[in-house]
């Protein structure tokens, strides 16, 4: 079943007075997600699950964005992703439980995008009858975290040298959760 997303979800305003529009990624936001991705600071890099910067997960992600359990968002203004945020539907005897992701450009944090982009994805996982969601990311990402508490999620768990940067680096990851009927 190829996913649309039929429910428009109108313009987000920013504490700054921008204005982003927020839309499902589509096929033919190859070149936009590569530049977005381009355009993050080096110290994301160490962190991100997907390295957005190559155009093979590029063309990857975005040729998935009909797929039947994931769903993947963008926030646009003046034909550039903002932020991206995916929503992933496990399987097996997790199936109801959904994993996101979250990544808003340096120029556009601390107005207000990530909690919008936050709650868009919550959505989304919603409409995939997820009734619980986890994010996970690492200790050192306290921004992140106060977003995800904001909404609702909780800690529920630390795990030591869990997750390894690009240099091999060992960190801490949280993984943070709430039941989707708790924030409903």
């Amino acid at each position: 079943m190829l996913h649309t997303n039929s429910t428009a979800i109108p313009p987000v305003t920013l504490h700054d007075g921008r204005v982003v529009a927020v839309r499902s990624l589509q096929p033919d936001d190859k070149a936009r997600l590569l530049q977005f991705g381009q355009a993050l600071p080096q110290d994301d890099w160490l962190y991100l699950e997907n390295d957005l910067r190559s155009p093979e997960i590029v063309a990857r992600l975005a040729n998935a964005s009909n797929a039947e359990h994931w769903r993947q968002m963008v926030a646009i203004e003046n034909d550039q992703i903002a932020a991206y945020a995916s929503v992933r539907l496990s399987s097996g005897r997790t199936s109801h439980v959904a994993t996101v992701q979250l990544i808003i450009g340096e120029g556009w944090r601390r107005i207000g995008l990530g909690r919008a982009m936050g709650a868009v994805i919550f959505d989304e996982a919603k409409k995939l009858q997820a009734s619980k969601v986890v994010v996970e990311m690492l200790e050192a990402q306290r921004s992140g975290q106060a977003i995800f508490s904001r909404l609702g999620f909780r800690i529920e768990g630390t795990l030591v040298n869990h997750a390894r940067d690009r240099f091999g680096k060992h960190h801490n990851l949280v993984v943070m959760a709430t039941l989707v009927e708790a924030v409903s």
